[in-house]
């Protein structure tokens, strides 16, 4: 057996039946390179023993991983897209491949892929997945990882050998296939594809498994589903929240992209801000700025009200309203929460925090493109006047526009303040990922062949993860 004693397989989503997934087999690709292996999230599920060789044949060729699913699942699910429903969508270009239970917490986590081939959810596309694509979205995991935000692990990512022709880059381009660990595969387009068909049979069948797979603690819930919509309205709260205070913008944030346990998946034009502008956005084609930075805790509200609107179908109308009407609440208390821990201070009051966090914005809004996001918090960070007054933005610092925030920060404690001690804070400048430095680190890629780049920048965002030692990291 190439698995480890700490896998524990555990299959659960199949037991919903063929209304809920189609099985499909992946493609059978030209070739299978090996270009990355996350060997820490793989020891979390007991794969991190497998050679290279199995591992291209589990990951790659999707041989079952034993005990496992098989065949794999293109799951259903319909969603709206800027705010336009749309019934014809499902995993087009992926599949869920394997479920197993996190070494140590117990939880269920997912094996799914993105790029695997087509299935019937393809609508005319060829199932594939560019490899820069893919190199993004290993990028943006291990990034929002280190700064704390609850996301998809990338697993595996591995060139595939075909040319594929796409609008949006140069092209022929490169093929590959991604493998994500996740906490969940079911989104809130899950649910609305059942009540789109005015099934509140099967929408009481996945709000039963998705509290019997995610949220044990609500099985004794009076209103079951009420009580899932709840605890998703929290971990929703908490999952922007800490968008926010990352500088992140996800760029399409479509239902069938939101899932039921509050956390971040599929890269596609996301964005890490270079500074704070709440007009910001990430994906081209976002011409109204609907998915703009500033504009994501009221999209995520909206995707809940749709969320809301599916459990009609199995719950009241009252008990609904009262949790969607938590998410305000949450959402503020989750965002001060970020940002203190972001800045690495402990709580005082929650007037005080509220006031500190509101000074932290409006001194990265004084700064405006003088002062870009990650540096603000790396120079502040444990409420260190010294290290931020002493180094490159100095001057900057000594402004006006910051007053309010320095005179706050005094009166903090700082949170783990060993952390400083780390390599890392003794930098002038910590690392980003900005859209200029992805596309300088593919150049050698797409035109040698050269992956130290890519793999140095992967490298310095661990120390990075390592030094600020955020809460929330990973599934």
């Amino acid at each position: 057996m190439p698995v480890s004693a700490a896998y524990r397989p555990d299959p659960t989503l199949p037991a919903l039946g063929p209304e809920f997934g189609d099985p499909v087999r992946a493609a059978d690709f030209p070739k299978t390179t090996l270009r990355f292996r996350n060997d820490r999230a793989a020891a979390t599920v007991g794969l991190d023993t497998l050679t290279d060789v199995e591992w291209v044949a589990h990951l790659g060729r999707f041989a079952p991983l034993p005990g496992n699913i098989h065949p794999p699942l293109a799951l259903r699910y319909h969603g709206h897209q800027f705010r336009s429903y749309n019934p014809d969508l499902g995993d087009g270009r992926g599949f869920l491949f394997a479920q197993m239970r996190e070494a140590g917490s117990g939880r269920l986590l997912d094996l799914g892929t993105k790029g695997s081939g087509q299935t019937p959810w393809s609508r005319a596309g060829d199932g594939r997945l560019t490899l820069k694509g893919g190199v993004r979205e290993v990028l943006a995991t291990a990034m929002l990882e280190a700064l704390g935000v609850p996301t998809s692990r990338s697993f595996s990512l591995i060139e595939t050998g075909e040319a594929l022709m796409r609008g949006d880059e140069p092209s022929p381009t490169r093929s590959s296939v991604l493998v994500r660990l996740s906490h969940s595969h079911v989104r809130f387009g899950s649910f609305q594809r059942h009540a789109f068909h005015d099934s509140a049979e099967r929408i009481g069948a996945l709000t039963d498994h998705v509290i019997g797979a995610y949220y044990p603690e609500l099985a004794a819930a009076n209103d079951r589903a009420a009580a899932l919509l709840g605890a998703v309205v929290d971990r929703s709260a908490r999952l922007v929240a800490r968008w926010m205070a990352a500088g992140f913008v996800h760029g399409v944030l479509n239902t069938d992209n939101m899932n039921i346990t509050g956390e971040s998946f599929d890269y596609g034009p996301y964005r890490f801000l270079p500074n704070n502008d709440p007009n910001f956005t990430a994906a081209y084609f976002d011409s109204s700025g609907l998915y703009a930075f500033g504009r994501q805790p009221e999209t995520m509200f909206w995707n809940l009200q749709e969320l809301a609107g599916c459990l009609r179908l199995v719950s009241g109308n009252e008990p609904l309203v009262d949790a969607l009407n938590g998410f305000g609440p949450a959402y503020h208390r989750e965002l001060v929460a970020a940002m203190l821990e972001r800045l690495g201070l402990e709580a005082r009051s929650p007037e005080d925090d509220q006031g500190l966090v509101q000074a932290a914005f409006q001194s990265l809004a004084a700064g405006g493109e003088r002062v870009r996001w990650e540096p603000f918090f790396f120079d502040w960070f444990c409420g260190e006047p010294a290290r931020a007054l002493a180094g490159p933005r100095a001057s900057l610092y000594g402004e006006e526009g910051f007053a309010d925030f320095r005179e706050r920060l005094g009166t903090y404690a700082p949170h783990r303040p060993e952390r400083l001690a780390h390599l890392y804070f003794s930098r002038p400048e910590p690392e980003e990922l900005l859209y200029d430095q992805i596309e300088a680190l593919w150049a050698p890629i797409a035109e040698a062949d050269d992956w130290s780049v890519f793999e140095a920048k992967l490298e310095g965002i661990e120390t990075a993860r390592v030094a600020w030692g955020l809460a929330g990291q990973g599934t």
